[in-house]
């Protein structure tokens, strides 16, 4: 018997970039949507007139720009209120602004931030995230509660610590409470909500995480299949520090890989510092990079030499990293990771500059494979998940477009006015698993049925 349930199908530019550099677009396009997933892209003209067993709810509009959803591999839950607070570089930043503020992260703060912190993401398109919350079960186990009523895509763990932590137990428990929580916490919500849910074991960073920690760390997450999140090679006193602190490792990469921490499944923020062996070994082992230029920049760490990270052929994916970034928007954070090579390229003339292709592709596919969903997210393949993130090419243009022949654009135009004019005020909507988490600037305007 034809299922008569109907089709959810989007027209407007879609866009996606399956390929790094390789952009693919149609300029009058629909997406059809059933059973959460994307069952077909193309021409509207084509689509729209193709018999089908099951009707189709159209939402058209000719300023609509239609992206897979976008995905943020690296941020910190906790530190969303105290963005652009303070001026200082990483090691006296934390201690300064963020160890204060996550101290205070306990308890119900986890539920009410929690809660809004994701629906801050849909504002912003982003639909799938991974995250850091605080060292503290109760408001991590409530953020989750959260997360699994948003119907987001989350992947998120407690930060680990037992080196230098803010917490108010004594050192020697510190380790066998961080342990049995985390792994408390990733038996309640490890693959919770059909699978949107995954836990991350979080250990901070190799300054504040015991040689013990790290391993017991790796090996939970190998046990349970879940994803491994940490710093790495951020800051150059941060990298001093470690080669004093662990000054029989070859250096900081090797001080992960001897805990076992480095594997597919691994997301290493930052890796501004690295050296060509241990790009090496970052791609021998799979691990995935979180390249987060506003970061980067706001607190002096350095640029991230892209271009060497691709070429030694690791996965890179882009992270906001609220709050060292100023802000969730990941259209900045494609802009930021275009010009800070700009700005390598003015004493470097070999460096290569980022494409708004390139950017994209980090931004989507790039990151749907680092966090080993690449089959599943990313693009606007059939049978892939319809994560989707629908801008409005209106609100990124002068005057409202009244001065713009918006038929003269082409995807190009159009995808670059989303770098660098997007932001939550020129998001629709976002969609995960074909499930509508709907924007109220414009969303009556967007919508229209036939």
């Amino acid at each position: 018997m034809e299922s008569t349930t109907p089709l959810l199908g989007l027209r407007g530019c879609v866009i996606d970039a399956p390929e790094y550099g390789k952009l693919r677009a149609w300029r009058d396009g629909a997406v059809i949507i059933g059973d959460g997933r994307i069952v077909e892209v193309g021409s509207f003209q084509f689509l729209g007139r193709k018999h089908r067993p099951q009707p189709i709810h159209w939402q058209q509009s000719d300023r609509a720009i239609i992206f897979p959803g976008l995905i943020d591999i690296h941020t910190h839950l906790p530190q969303y209120p105290v963005v652009a607070r303070g001026r200082g570089q990483l090691l006296e930043w934390l201690h300064q602004h963020v160890f204060p503020r996550e101290r205070n992260f306990t308890g119900q703060i986890g539920a009410r931030e929690g809660a809004a912190f994701f629906s801050e993401l849909a504002r912003h398109g982003t639909t799938t995230a991974a995250i850091y919350t605080a060292i503290y079960e109760d408001s991590c186990d409530l953020a989750f509660e959260a997360a699994a009523q948003s119907g987001m895509r989350i992947i998120m763990g407690q930060t680990m610590m037992d080196v230098g932590t803010y917490g108010t137990l004594q050192p020697r428990k510190i380790l066998s409470v961080a342990l049995l929580e985390s792994e408390r916490l990733c038996r309640k919500w490890h693959s919770e909500a059909d699978g949107l849910l995954e836990y991350a074991f979080s250990p901070r960073f190799a300054l504040a995480c015991s040689e013990r920690l790290m391993r017991s760390a790796a090996e939970m997450a190998l046990e349970f299949g879940c994803h491994i999140q940490t710093h790495l090679s951020e800051n150059r006193e941060e990298c001093e520090r470690v080669r004093h602190l662990f000054s029989k490792a070859l250096d900081y990469t090797d001080v992960y890989d001897k805990a076992g921490l480095l594997g597919p499944q691994t997301i290493l923020g930052h890796c501004i510092h690295l050296s060509p062996r241990e790009r090496a070994v970052l791609a021998e082992t799979g691990a995935s990079v979180a390249h987060c230029p506003t970061a980067n920049l706001y607190l002096s760490s350095g640029i991230m030499p892209l271009g060497e990270h691709l070429a030694a052929g690791i996965k890179v994916g882009l992270g906001s990293d609220v709050a060292a970034g100023p802000e969730l928007n990941l259209w900045q954070v494609m802009r930021s990771a275009i010009e800070s090579q700009k700005a390598r390229s003015f004493s470097d003339p070999n460096v290569t500059i980022p494409s708004p292709a390139e950017v994209l592709h980090l931004a989507t596919q790039g990151a749907a494979t680092a966090l080993g969903k690449g089959d599943i997210l990313g693009t606007f393949d059939s049978g892939k998940e319809a994560d989707i993130t629908v801008m409005d090419l209106a609100a990124l243009l002068p005057y409202g477009g009244t001065e713009t022949k918006i038929e003269d654009l082409t995807p190009d135009d159009m995808l670059a006015l989303c770098i660098y004019r997007g932001g939550p005020h020129a998001v629709l909507e976002t969609f995960v698993r074909g499930v509508s988490h709907a924007h109220a600037h414009a969303h009556a305007e967007h919508v229209a049925h036939e």
